[in-house]
């Protein structure tokens, strides 16, 4: 079996190591986004899953991030969930985004909720790959609230309790969960654990990294940024990469994908 490749990134806006928004010129944010550019090149991802990806934001000039990283020849296909849009002189619309090397067959946003600054939510995504279709879910929780992260998991359980409920094709209906949850996979209580307390009870899936730390970047003190993988994909390696493009570092995962049990339905034409 060919050996796949997945990282999960929390982008900040494109201002790197900076906590603050807005300071940074346009010429800057290019910089940044070309330094996530070449890390992508460097280990040959096959999915991307980004958080805090602007489509058309005033703190960063209103720059597509998304298409400034993208390398269409490695990672042709990609699809930029906006959970947080609003209009206005100081117009905000960014998300969670996907970059693939292989076709994206549906793709569908899940904000949380109505707030038009620092509202949260998930990208579902079908991609297609030459062992079958796959699934992912790229999430990003509330950093403030461990009530607010309960609520947003139980919302992303709901959505997902018809695909895992579902025979057939484990690849197509058992996706793969990573991004930015703003809590430790240790507190009992908070949105990690909660989410892979259901997760398991329906089938058998592994969270990933298990000992690394990912924020903040300069000086890792907590994992935040997680996988979760399901059987039967396999899990050959899970680190976080020592990089200053992000306050977060990347997630790198290597595994394995095997041969569908079903292929279901014939393929559709890609996202658009």
């Amino acid at each position: 079996m060919p050996e796949r490749k997945l990282i999960t990134l929390n982008i900040a806006h494109g201002r790197g190591l900076s906590f603050y928004q807005g300071f940074h010129s346009p010429n800057g944010i290019r910089k940044q986004l070309e330094r996530i550019n070449k890390l992508l090149d460097r280990f040959h991802p096959d999915i991307v899953c980004l958080q805090e990806v602007d489509e058309s934001s005033h703190w960063n000039g209103h720059i597509n991030l998304l298409e400034e990283i993208q390398n269409k020849e490695s990672l042709p296909y990609s699809y930029l969930g906006v959970h947080n849009r609003r209009d206005g002189a100081k117009k905000l619309a960014y998300g969670n985004a996907i970059l693939s090397r292989y076709p994206i067959r549906e793709a569908v946003t899940v904000p949380f909720g109505k707030n038009q600054l620092g509202e949260k939510g998930f990208l579902f995504a079908r991609i297609e790959f030459p062992e079958g279709m796959v699934s992912v879910v790229n999430l990003h929780l509330d950093f403030r609230s461990r009530v607010k992260r309960l609520a947003q998991v139980e919302q992303v359980i709901r959505f997902l309790h018809d695909e895992l409920s579902m025979p057939g094709d484990p690849l197509l209906h058992r996706p793969i969960v990573c991004g930015d949850f703003n809590a430790r996979a240790t507190l009992r209580r908070d949105a990690v654990a909660q989410l892979f307390g259901y997760m398991k009870s329906h089938h058998e899936y592994a969270l990933h990294p298990e000992k690394a730390r990912s924020f903040p970047a300069h000086s890792p003190m907590k994992c935040i940024d997680f996988i979760f993988l399901p059987e039967p994909m396999k899990c050959h390696a899970c680190q976080t990469i020592r990089s200053y493009v992000s306050d977060h570092r990347p997630v790198f995962m290597r595994f394995e994908i095997p041969e569908p049990i079903d292929r279901g339905t014939a393929p559709i034409a890609p996202v658009e």
